[in-house]
């Protein structure tokens, strides 16, 4: 974690998010996400090589209770992957299990 004019800024590999100003670039390129794909990426990124698991993901991003069956936290990981474009292999699969945001793929 660094700082950019005092504020937050998270990274790993090519993955840079400015927490506060709510910014996301992929090797100095720009990223559009939504809220939920912000807050999803930021809750890997702060977490970095740990395993996320499902219902983890559920409710930190979603404020879900974890135990409900629903396919939300795969279908934004997968979009997610695809904003992030040469980075999406930084967010590995935990098979049977969920996710974790590596700093090399």
């Amino acid at each position: 974690m660094g700082e950019l004019d005092g504020r937050a800024v998270l990274e790993a590999g090519p993955i840079r998010v400015d927490v506060a100003g709510r910014s996301v670039t992929v090797d100095g390129r720009a990223v559009d996400l939504t809220p939920t794909e912000f807050k999803l990426l930021e809750t890997l990124l702060r977490r970095r090589g740990q395993a996320q698991s499902r219902p983890q993901l559920l409710e930190r991003v979603w404020r879900a209770r974890g135990d409900m069956r629903t396919r939300t936290v795969d279908m934004h990981v997968r979009r997610l992957r695809a904003k992030l474009g040469p980075a999406a292999p930084h967010i590995e699969t935990v098979r049977g299990f969920g996710y974790r945001l590596q700093d090399t793929p």
